[in-house]
């Protein structure tokens, strides 16, 4: 069975809150350097191997950014 990960599927919508990286377990994700077209820092994953797929940054994340794959 495939394992799930998680991906950043829409960055242009993302506003850094990190809510995402604040409730990962697994503390996959970071608030990268990199910014979209508003001027927001992007969320980046940091740390694939550890993700679980458990969903909870997708979850957590008021711009729908995130994607669970």
């Amino acid at each position: 069975m495939a394992r799930l990960k998680v991906r950043v599927a829409f960055p242009e919508r993302c506003k850094g809150c990190g809510l995402c990286v604040h409730f990962c377990p697994k503390k996959v994700l970071s608030v990268g350097n990199q910014r979209n077209l508003q001027g927001y820092k992007v969320v980046e994953i940091v740390s694939p191997d550890k993700c679980t797929g458990c969903g909870v940054c997708y979850l957590m994340c008021p711009d729908v950014v995130l994607e669970v794959v």
